[in-house]
């Protein structure tokens, strides 16, 4: 397991500079920050020199990039153009979408394994009809369109919740955002573990199992559902990342001013520092979290061994 893991975290090197090569260079094609800086008018060139020469935009990509990843290993990700350092909007934003990516994940496990769960052992049944066809409105429905009509609804409308997030954003006002965030993936986290648990239900260990006689609830917890859960926690640990980095709508929508709405202002706003230092830590919770899943297989999965 040890060789396994030292293994794969040489593996994540290239594959770390590589995606943040990649992006810092889609970053720096996408416009020209220095007419974002100037707003509406144009600056006038000396201004517009000064500013490049200020921010390093007089110097050529691969430079800056270098500069750029020479500057992150001690710590620095730069400065915004509103001169507040990257890192001191990372402390603001990443501790609230991390409390709102836990609820999405929460419920994602809790309500989308345990539908899944009674739709598998159940197939074909009314209640498994019924499912299927909830979770197929819900993946059809853009996320956008759920998130205004259970804002309009049950914010605006009913008064049952705060229309928008408080800049705290405590957990009990992110319940409602982060089932808004997990519904498309609790869909699709709930009709892989219906398939995944109507395969193994004919396996031949689960009718070993129940030949053996041991109870019900043993047989689908110790061996149903553990084989079952596989594909199910790779689609999890993969959505670890995407549900962090692809929140700017649910985040636009609650006003809740965490990685989305970061993102957002500095696509907007053309923000180079900003954009590249949070995707660069995004890359990095991608490639932990396929490290820890591929951890968990031996764990769910005792005939699976890392040498």
């Amino acid at each position: 397991m040890g060789r396994y893991v030292i293994r794969r975290l040489l593996q994540m090197i290239p594959v770390f500079f590589g995606a943040t090569l990649l992006i810092f260079l889609m970053v720096n094609v996408m416009g020209d920050p220095i007419a974002g800086l100037c707003g509406d008018r144009a600056c006038d060139p000396a201004t517009a020199a000064q500013l490049e020469k200020e921010f390093g935009l007089d110097k050529p990509v691969w430079q800056q990039y270098l500069t750029y990843m020479g500057n992150l290993f001690t710590g620095d990700f730069g400065t915004a153009f509103n001169g507040q350092p990257v890192t001191e909007l990372m402390a603001d934003a990443f501790p609230v979408t991390i409390r709102l990516t836990i609820v999405a994940i929460f419920f994602e496990i809790v309500i989308g394994i345990t539908l899944g769960v009674v739709t598998g052992l159940k197939r074909g049944h009314p209640v498994d009809t019924t499912v299927l066809l909830l979770t197929l409105i819900v993946l059809s429905v853009p996320i956008f369109v759920i998130g205004l009509l259970v804002q309009l609804l049950l914010g605006v409308k009913w008064g049952w919740i705060e229309p928008a997030v408080s800049s705290e954003a405590p957990f009990s006002e992110l319940i409602v955002p982060g089932l808004v965030l997990a519904s498309v993936s609790l869909a699709y986290v709930t009709r892989l573990t219906r398939t995944s648990i109507a395969e193994n239900k004919r396996a031949d260990y689960v009718r070993t199992a129940v030949a053996k006689g041991l109870p019900r609830r043993r047989v689908i917890t110790r061996h149903l559902l553990r084989n079952s859960l596989i594909p199910v926690v790779t689609f999890i640990g993969a959505d670890v990342g995407a549900l962090m980095g692809g929140a700017i709508v649910t985040e636009r929508i609650f006003n809740i001013h965490g990685v989305g709405y970061q993102l957002y202002q500095g696509i907007v706003r053309q923000n180079t520092q900003t954009v590249v230092g949070f995707v660069t830590i995004l890359v990095l919770v991608f490639l932990l979290a396929n490290l820890l899943v591929d951890l968990l297989y031996a764990v769910l999965d005792p005939r699976i061994r890392y040498a």
